[in-house]
């Protein structure tokens, strides 16, 4: 039998959303003149506006009778209490517990973990500060300058994120990142690098990621040629819990820092895996990282549903997805340091939720987590806003905006400013037939050509948007965003009752390369890929 949702509350809110499809936003704004103050929310300095959502406050009311009836609630605490929240794994999913202070009571089913939390992140001070300070040094004495994190997805995206959106707080080595396997990338970095000045970071739990050992590899083979494999010890440091590899890789396993199997890699940027944003950014501005994204849990976990920014997230996408039929949904940041958000939030999002089972392995005869995509603005302005302002289809938003920057021209700010909320407005207004046509009349069109013209400059409006605002783009502000969305995935596969912590869709695709790779198992494949493999000289 396929897995329904069967709750009064959803039956009501699909009759709902057919009574509300004619109605516009902005009728809305003029029958409710508080509408902004209902439909707003505060948590960790962020500021949340979601007035311009296709919603009623009978449409909130549902929605979060709607959370009750899936038990969003006990689905906080068993998140927060360490209790099995990956069932096909049979694990906790406890990254909470990796930006608590030593005292929080966090357990993972059962059995605690913050002395060992407490113990690895001292571990990966200690070591930034020697890195830092000039104390440790690489096999010719002289201090590191860079940094390399050699990782993919979650080990790659977060610290990524975190290190660029931070540039300009920086005060230690430079980071870079690789994680395609696509040799170019490596080759280009390592061609602007000394051996002598530059640290390795291998971010791999198994030390067995394919593109990341090749990636680690084939540096460690730059950095062979030019200071001796002896110099391997003083260049490369792990990320890990295979202590075995490690060693045969030639990392002193002191160097290895570990992770626990209730951290999954797409929530580890909390752990040892933010230890490339450590370094550069060094330890006071990772911990206002932590205690951002802890102010967001606190929230989540303590803070009534209707209040609640990451339930109100997540449920306005049901409603989006589930209810009123958009086809994807956007970030848009208004920041050119959170050009990397979109990218973070993709794996985060779609390789969560991305299901077509439920928690029991029944299959879903409803939509999960649709395409999650964007770009920064105004970039995303001359891009594909044409399509989200006069597209058949509508797609959901989010804008995101930074109020204070840290550069010195006041007057982009401004624009910039002025350019996210007049997209946000433009898109629920839109522009009718009647309005365009006195446009035009009034630059002097008429007859058949005003006529003809009418068509293509109409929008149809009322395309939902939500607008998230940061008083600053700082370290502690950063880590409660991430939260928050960190959160709001979460919230969306419990009333989809699906498993948000496994990634089994991704496992095929390795294993298939794998078979690939050894050609002695080509019997296995379909004629189009030994064509394919034929003509790449396979």
């Amino acid at each position: 039998m396929p897995a329904l949702i069967q709750t009064p509350a959803w039956t009501a809110l699909q009759s709902h959303a057919v009574a509300l499809r004619d109605l516009r936003t902005v009728e809305l704004f003029e029958r409710d003149p508080g509408r902004v103050e209902r439909f707003s929310a505060e948590a960790a300095g962020l500021h949340l506006d979601y007035s311009k959502q296709r919603i009623e406050p009978g449409t909130l009311d549902l929605l979060i009778a709607l959370a009750r009836q899936r038990n969003i609630p006990a689905g906080i605490e068993r998140l927060f209490r360490g209790e099995e929240t990956n069932p096909t794994e049979h694990r906790a999913a406890l990254h909470v517990a990796l930006r608590a202070p030593v005292e929080a009571d966090f357990r993972e089913q059962g059995r605690p973990v913050m002395a060992d939390v407490e113990s690895v992140r001292q571990r990966l001070y200690d070591f930034a500060g020697r890195v830092r300070q000039g104390d440790w040094r690489g096999a010719t004495g002289e201090p590191i300058r860079d940094v390399v994190n050699i990782g993919i997805g979650g080990s790659d995206l977060g610290p990524r994120l975190v290190c660029g959106a931070l540039a300009g707080e920086a005060d230690g080595p430079t980071p870079h990142f690789i994680a395609n396997m696509d040799g170019a990338e490596l080759h280009s970095l390592l061609r602007r690098l000394r051996p002598e000045t530059t640290l390795f970071v291998v971010v791999s739990k198994s030390f067995g990621t394919q593109e990341t050992l090749v990636n680690a590899r084939h540096a460690r083979e730059w950095l062979v040629a030019a200071l001796g494999a002896r110099a391997v010890a003083a260049h490369f440091v792990a990320v890990s819990t295979n202590l075995p590899a490690v060693v045969e890789f030639g990392i002193d396993p002191a160097n290895a820092f570990g992770i626990w199997d209730w951290v999954g890699g797409r929530y580890s940027l909390w752990s040892a895996v933010g230890l490339t944003a450590i370094l550069s950014l060094g330890p006071e501005r990772f911990n206002a990282l932590l205690a951002g994204a802890r102010s967001m849990d606190l929230h989540f976990r303590e803070t009534p549903l209707e209040r609640n920014l990451p339930v109100l997230l997540g449920l306005l996408a049901i409603w989006n997805t589930n209810f009123i039929g958009c086809e994807s949904q956007l970030l848009v940041p208004y920041s050119q340091r959170l050009s990397r958000l979109v990218g973070w939030a993709q794996q985060l999002e779609l390789e969560s939720n991305g299901k077509g089972v439920d928690r029991d392995g029944r299959a879903v005869d409803y939509d999960t987590t649709p395409v999650l995509w964007g770009h920064v603005g105004t970039n995303a302005q001359h891009a594909f806003f044409q399509m989200l302002h006069q597209g058949p289809t509508i797609h959901a938003i989010d804008f995101i905006l930074p109020l204070s920057v840290q550069h010195p021209y006041p007057d982009m700010h401004r624009k910039l400013v002025a350019n996210c909320l007049a997209q946000s407005a433009a898109l629920m207004r839109g522009k009718t037939a009647a309005e365009v046509r006195a446009e035009l009349e009034v630059q002097g069109l008429q007859g058949d050509e005003l006529e003809a013209a009418v068509p293509h400059r109409v929008c149809p409006g009322n395309r939902p948007s939500n607008t998230l605002l940061l008083p600053q783009l700082d370290a502690y502000h950063l880590g409660a965003l991430l939260a928050l969305y960190e959160h709001r995935t979460y919230v969306q596969g419990l009333v989809w009752g699906i498993n948000s912590f496994d990634q089994w869709g991704v496992e095929l695709g390795k294993q298939l390369a794998g078979q690939l790779i050894d050609v002695q198992s080509t019997a296995l494949q379909d004629p189009s890929t030994l064509a394919l493999m034929r003509r790449a000289g396979f």
